[in-house]
C-alpha cells in the first residue's frame, strides 16, 4: 500500500468577514468602523472585487484589546 499522507502543521489560512459580519461583532455602524480605520483604531479591510473583507483574527484582536483596556475579558 502507498505511503499515508502527512498532516500539515500549519495554521489554518485565515478567514475573511464580510461587512454584516463584522458590524454584528463589533456593534458598530459602517460610518463608524470606517472613520476608525482612517483614524488608524480599527483594522484595515481588504478589498476582494467588490467586497470589503476583515481578517478574523484582526477583528478578534481588536474586541480583546477594547476588552482589555476596561479590564474584563470575553
Amino acid at each position: 500500500m502507498g505511503k499515508a499522507k502527512e498532516v500539515s502543521q500549519e495554521p489554518c489560512p485565515a478567514r475573511l468577514l464580510r461587512r454584516g459580519e463584522v458590524k454584528q461583532r463589533v456593534g458598530l455602524s459602517d460610518v463608524t468602523i470606517f472613520r476608525m480605520e482612517r483614524e488608524g483604531t480599527f483594522p484595515k479591510h481588504i478589498r476582494i472585487g467588490r467586497c470589503a473583507l476583515w481578517s478574523e483574527a484582526e477583528i478578534d484582536a481588536f474586541i480583546a484589546a477594547r476588552l482589555a483596556t476596561r479590564g474584563g475579558t470575553a
